[in-house]
């Protein structure tokens, strides 16, 4: 029987601090949770990525709502699933230049996972998750 997961949430006002304090919340989740410093940097990049574009689609709600940050450990991948008010899609921009700023979240998102997707949820709003690999060895 594998192990129970490690769960970790979190809930973050939808303002550009957000960002920083998600990934804070992470490193230090991770760092309890004894993930290798490699696995907690994807993952504190990827939070950031999901994090940042929940801002954004939260603040066009008035008055902006809340987000939360969720982080799901299994021992074999781990779970990051962000909820934010908005039920539009996430959509993966083109990036214009490689000197632009915006539109590289999903496209990192979906470099370093093995998977991500979306989902609305029941009570409104939608949850964008992706699944990062984990090798069982990193944790004890």
């Amino acid at each position: 029987m594998p192990p129970e997961a490690l769960v970790s949430r979190i809930e973050l006002a939808a303002q550009p601090d957000a960002v920083r304090s998600a990934r804070h919340h992470a490193r230090d989740v991770l760092n309890t949770w004894r993930v290798s410093d490699d696995a907690a940097h994807w993952a504190a990049l990827t939070v950031s990525g999901l994090v940042t574009n929940a801002v954004q689609h939260a603040t066009r709600s008035v008055p902006p709502d809340r987000l939360e940050l969720t982080l799901r450990h299994s021992h074999v991948q781990l779970l990051i699933e962000v909820a934010d008010p908005d039920t539009r899609p996430p959509v993966r921009a083109d990036v214009v230049s490689s000197t632009s700023e915006c539109g590289r979240g999903l496209q990192l998102v979906e470099s370093v996972s093995k998977e991500w997707g979306y989902y609305r949820r029941p009570a409104g709003g939608k949850v964008v998750w992706c699944a990062l690999a984990v090798n069982a060895q990193q944790f004890s």
